[in-house]
């Protein structure tokens, strides 16, 4: 009896070549993270888009401001300023008699400003309110002689 070679065949002769190795698998993983880091990417310009999309729109919007006075204060001094197009202008006023108001419109990405009052000697009570478009007024309150008030933070 002849002894059976690994390849099938007898060992007395040559029975061919040994099998093919199996093709070599490719990796998925490179690609695969290659295309999370794609899709990463693509989702950090799409927030950037949106953030510089929101700054331009917010920049170009134009609000109403409201600068109030009441109360029953004589000879106020009234100080007030508003940011407009990325610049601060400030008035001074005195009133005589309150109420006093005030409206400017303003835009520029800054917005806003402050409304500060000083009473007279005379004292009294005064009320400051501030309010942007029909959002809920800012309000700060002086009573008696050379008392003060400020509102800010809008």
């Amino acid at each position: 009896m002849s002894e059976q070679s690994p390849y099938g065949a007898s060992s007395g002769g040559w029975a061919g070549p040994p099998p093919a190795a199996p093709p070599k698998k490719r990796r998925k993983w490179p690609w695969i993270l290659l295309v999370l880091i794609l899709l990463m990417i693509g989702g950090c310009v799409a927030v950037v888009a949106g953030i510089f999309k929101g700054v331009s729109d917010e920049s170009e919007r134009t609000v109403r401001v409201r600068y109030s006075v009441t109360g029953t204060a004589e000879n106020v001094s009234i100080s007030y300023s508003t940011y407009r197009d990325g610049d601060m202008s400030t008035s001074q006023e005195t009133a005589r008699t309150l109420p006093w108001t005030k409206e400017v419109t303003t835009k520029g990405f800054v917005k806003g400003g402050s409304l500060s009052i000083t009473l007279g000697e005379s004292g009294g009570k005064a009320v400051c309110s501030v309010t942007v478009d029909d959002d809920a007024p800012r309000t700060a309150t002086a009573s008696g002689a050379f008392a003060n008030a400020s509102c800010s933070g809008f």
